[in-house]
């Protein structure tokens, strides 16, 4: 699969926030402002995840329409790794 810029910016967004919260923590940063950064980055991730299973998603059912295909499957599996993804 081909993945965007949109969506490699994404985790290195967060990749950023990671390593800022590190960097918190090694200065004993307030535990509310770490939580908060820490959901910051999870929300980020919880993201990335639509736009990759979206994205997947909507080339799959685009080439079993093409192909004739039953289409089913994919949505299927699409509820299932966003369902594992939580």
């Amino acid at each position: 699969m081909h993945y965007d810029a949109k969506a490699k910016n994404r985790v290195k967004r967060a990749e950023g926030q990671l390593r800022g919260i590190l960097k918190m923590m090694e200065e004993n940063e307030d535990c509310k402002e770490v939580v908060t950064q820490l959901t910051a980055v999870r929300t980020a991730i919880d993201r990335v995840i639509g736009v990759v299973v979206s994205e997947n998603l909507e080339r799959c059912v685009r080439e079993s329409i093409e192909s004739g295909r039953d289409n089913s499957d994919f949505v299927e599996e699409a509820v299932r790794l966003l369902i594992r993804s939580r």
